[in-house]
């Protein structure tokens, strides 16, 4: 009897042994893929852009055959604060919603300044800012040249204008801001702004400290079926440096206007 207890024993341990074990399933994380404007955030090194406090520059800027800017741009790297200083001596702060500029300019003219070209330069940094709004990407061809391409628009109460549009075009190669067509409302319909849309070229990408900028803008006209048109003005970006904050970086005097 106990020799028949042992075999049973020997049996149902080998029965146990011999049974299949169960595989343990390592289960990969989930990795979240990139949207195309994220892709284009990356390609423009922006999280490196954002561990600075601010970009400095110098700026020389013509459009519609007059000289609109010229002299240097200091900008928070999140946009939060701005210097425009003009070669004659004038400046232009803006402070979040605030404009402050020299008692001799027009402040209506200085905030449109202030906030226009400091958008066109931060454009890459700010793609996935609050209150944009993006259609789907596709990819089409531009004069002769083929983008990924999306549409940008703004939820109500964003900036300063939320009715402007931009029709955004990144290279197909390395996801660079190539071309972002817009229209400018500034008080107009926005019927009456796209009767006139413009665009804005990025080109000659060079690299400052690891992150690529543009050194120069071409200005046009456009339309989306026939792309870049004629051309209304140009601009020269050089001598950029990373500055760090200081307490009177972004004071304006008190005698400046605001707006």
């Amino acid at each position: 009897m106990k020799y028949l207890v042992s075999i049973l024993s020997i049996s149902i341990l080998m029965s146990c042994s011999n049974s299949p074990k169960e595989e343990v399933q390592n289960e990969e994380p989930l990795v979240e893929e990139l949207t195309s404007v994220q892709i284009m955030e990356e390609s423009h090194h922006k999280q490196e852009f954002l561990s600075n406090d601010n970009i400095k520059f110098d700026i020389r800027l013509n459009f519609g055959g007059k000289e609109r800017l010229n002299g240097t741009m200091t900008l928070a790297t999140n946009s939060s604060q701005g210097l425009i200083e003009t070669k004659d001596g004038n400046k232009v702060y803006f402070i979040k919603d605030k404009v402050y500029c020299s008692p001799e300019m027009d402040s209506k003219s200085a905030r449109f300044s202030a906030y226009t070209w400091s958008y066109f330069f931060l454009l890459p940094y700010k793609l996935n800012d609050e209150g944009t709004i993006w259609s789907e990407s596709e990819k089409v061809e531009m004069n002769g040249n083929w983008f990924n391409t999306q549409r940008l628009t703004f939820t109500s109460g964003t900036g300063d204008a939320p009715e402007d549009w931009y029709q955004i075009y990144s290279d197909t190669d390395k996801n660079l801001l190539q071309v972002a067509a817009y229209i400018v409302t500034a008080g107009r319909s926005v019927e009456k702004a796209e009767e006139d849309p413009h665009a804005i070229q990025y080109l000659n990408y060079q690299m400052h400290e690891k992150i690529p900028f543009a050194r120069e803008w071409k200005f046009y006209g456009w339309t989306k079926t026939d792309g870049l048109t004629d051309t209304l003005g140009n601009a020269t970006l050089y001598n950029f440096e990373f500055v760090a904050d200081n307490d009177s970086l972004y004071t304006p005097p008190a005698n400046f206007l605001s707006n």
